[in-house]
C-alpha cells in the first residue's frame, strides 16, 4: 500500500522530536519534512494518478551528457565506462533510440579503454579495473551490434579475471588493488555475458561470499565489515550467478533487506541509520526481484504450490512495498529540468538516473505482469531490465546468444 492512498497518515511517520539531537537526526528530520512536505501538497491537490515520468526531460538531459560534459566531471576520469553504461542503459530503459552515430562513437571510445593484457581501464592508458570492466561490457552490450560485441578480448578477459582471483575465492578489485565482494560480482556478470564462466573461476567463490554475510542478514564487502545495501546486491546477485543461494541465510537477508526501506519516504536507505537514496531503489530494491525468485523456486521445490496459476499467486504477494517506492522515484527524486536524483532539491545526475529507472522500470514491469496498479500515467512503463546484470533483457539475451556460440 504506497504513501499517497489517501489513508495512511504521513504525520505518523515522522521522526518524534529529540532535545539531544545528533548531526544525522537532523538530516534525517530535514529529509522527512521536505518529502512529507511534497507529499502532502500533492494529496492535498488530488492529482495523484497523474504522475508522470518525464520521459522527455530525461531523454535530453541524458543526452547533453553524449555531447558535452562539464568541468566537474575531471574527478571522474577514470569512471569513463560508468558514465557510458549510465547514460546508455537510461536511454535504452527509456526507450530512446540507441542510432548508428551513437554506436559508433561509443565502440570507438570504448575500444581505447581495453588493454592488451585483459580488462578494461577507466580511461585510455589507465589499469585494468573490473568495476569499469563491468561498466564498458555492460555498455557494448547496450550498444548491442556485433561489431560492438567483437570488440571484447575474450581471450585476454579471462586471463586478466584469473589474475585478480585470490586463493580464497575473493576477486580483487585491480592488480594490487584491494578485495572487495563487488569484484566477484563484476567478474561473474562479466564472464556470464561473454561465456567464459568456468568452474576455475567460481572455485572458492561462493564459499568465501557466505562469510561476508553479518550477524543481522546483511552482506559486507569482506568478512567482519558492516552490511550495505550495495555489497547485498553484488553478492547475491553472484550467489545466483553460481547457483549457491543456498549457502546464505536468506530469511536473515529478507528482513535486513525489508528493514531498509523508509516509513515515511518509502524509498531505501543503503544501511541502518542513514538518509533514504535514489540509488538504493536498485541496490537494496534490487535484491527483492532475486529474493522472491530464491523464495518461490524453494516453495515449488516443496511441493506446496501446485501449478502455474497457483505458483503465479505466490509470485504475487510482494515483500516490501512497491507502490511506495514507485511514489518515491517519481515524485521525489525526479528533476524538473530532466534527470533523476538522490532526494529532493539535490542536482541530478547520471550515477542515480540510471539507478532510479532501473527500479521504477523493474517494479512497474511487475506490476504490469501481475495486474496490479501502476503508479500515475500508463504510459509511465519502461522497458524491463535483467535482474542480475542490470541491462535491458532484450540486450543481455542477445550478448548472451552471440557469445554461446563462440567458445574461447
Amino acid at each position: 500500500m504506497g504513501i499517497l492512498d489517501g489513508t495512511r497518515r504521513l504525520e505518523e511517520h515522522l521522526t518524534n522530536p529529540d532535545n539531544h539531537s545528533t548531526d544525522s537526526y537532523i538530516a534525517q528530520s530535514k529529509t522527512e519534512c521536505d518529502i512529507y512536505l511534497i507529499y502532502k501538497k500533492l494529496k492535498e491537490t488530488g492529482n495523484i494518478d497523474e504522475i508522470k515520468l518525464e520521459r522527455e526531460k530525461h531523454v535530453e538531459f541524458l543526452g547533453r551528457g553524449l555531447i558535452k560534459l562539464s568541468k566537474g566531471f575531471v574527478s571522474l576520469d577514470a569512471s569513463k565506462p560508468w558514465i557510458a553504461y549510465w547514460i546508455l542503459h537510461s536511454l535504452d530503459l527509456l526507450g530512446a533510440p540507441i542510432t548508428e552515430d551513437l554506436i559508433d562513437r561509443g565502440i570507438s571510445t570504448l575500444s581505447k579503454y581495453q588493454n592488451p593484457t585483459g580488462g578494461f581501464g577507466g580511461g585510455s592508458g589507465q589499469i585494468s579495473h573490473v568495476a569499469v570492466t563491468y561498466a564498458a561490457v555492460n555498455a557494448l552490450a547496450v550498444l548491442g551490434t556485433q561489431e560492438a560485441y567483437d570488440i571484447i578480448d575474450r581471450e585476454n578477459l579471462y586471463k586478466w579475471l584469473l589474475k585478480i582471483k585470490q586463493p580464497d575465492g575473493s576477486f580483487i578489485m585491480s592488480e594490487g588493488g584491494e578485495v572487495d565482494v563487488r569484484g566477484a560480482y563484476c567478474a561473474l556478470s562479466v564472464a556470464v555475458l561473454t561465456n567464459i564462466l568456468t568452474p576455475e573461476l567460481t572455485a572458492g567463490t561462493a564459499e568465501w561470499i557466505k562469510k561476508c554475510q553479518t550477524f543481522d542478514g546483511g552482506i559486507g564487502g569482506v568478512p567482519g565489515i558492516e552490511a550495505h545495501g550495495g555489497y547485498a546486491f553484488c553478492a547475491l546477485a553472484a550467489m545466483e550467478i553460481m547457483k549457491k543461494t543456498n549457502l546464505l541465510d536468506i530469511p536473515r537477508l529478507l528482513k535486513w533487506a525489508v528493514s531498509l526501506q523508509m516509513s515515511l519516504e518509502g524509498g531505501f536507505q543503503g544501511r541502518p541509520n542513514k538518509l533514504v537514496d535514489g540509488c538504493y531503489s536498485f541496490w537494496v530494491g534490487g535484491l527483492f526481484p532475486l529474493l522472491e525468485d530464491i523464495l518461490t523456486r524453494k516453495q515449488y521445490e516443496r511441493r506446496n504450490i501446485a501449478g502455474e496459476e497457483e505458483l503465479a499467486k505466490f509470485i504475487a504477494q510482494p515483500l516490501f512495498d512497491r507502490e511506495s517506492l514507485q511514489e518515491y522515484i517519481l515524485v521525489s527524486c525526479q528533476s524538473p529540468s530532466g534527470g533523476l536524483m538522490d532526494k529532493p532539491y539535490l542536482h541530478p545526475d547520471f550515477y542515480h538516473t540510471c539507478y532510479c529507472l532501473t527500479l521504477e522500470e523493474s517494479l512497474m514491469w511487475v506490476e504490469e505482469v501481475l495486474g496490479e496498479n501502476v503508479v500515475g500515467l500508463a504510459e509511465n512503463l519502461l522497458r524491463p531490465t535483467h535482474p542480475i546484470h542490470n541491462i535491458s533483457l532484450n540486450k543481455a539475451r542477445s550478448i548472451i546468444k552471440y557469445f554461446k556460440e563462440k567458445e574461447l
